[in-house]
């Protein structure tokens, strides 16, 4: 599964996925800075996933249009110490199967 780390997220959380994935940040690939919207537009191509923790994209995003599913983080802060205890259960929703345009939240 590809899977993309929105830009608020830090980029080094990309080790913490095991082998199954591949996954890329916002940073890693150059798109920092983009307009609410743009990185989900250009995600939809290559990813299939993309972890965030912007917790109004659902209020600012059509996300049934984008072709890709969107994670939201529920956390306390966006540091790596804090946010690679969501990958375990990232994972598992991933193997569970996620569906393209939809929304999926996990909390620790």
């Amino acid at each position: 599964m590809r899977i993309l780390l929105d830009e608020q997220l830090n980029w080094r959380l990309t080790r913490a996925f095991g082998e199954l994935h591949e996954v890329r940040s916002v940073r890693g690939m150059g798109w920092t800075g983009k307009k609410n919207g743009d990185p989900l537009s250009v995600a939809s191509s290559g990813f299939d996933v993309m972890v965030t923790m912007d917790k109004h994209i659902e209020h600012q995003q059509n996300l049934p249009q984008y072709d890709i599913a969107v994670i939201l983080l529920l956390g306390l802060s966006n540091r790596l110490e804090d946010t690679e205890g969501f990958v375990p259960k990232v994972e598992r929703l991933l193997l569970e199967g996620v569906e393209p345009g939809r929304l999926y939240r996990v909390a620790r």
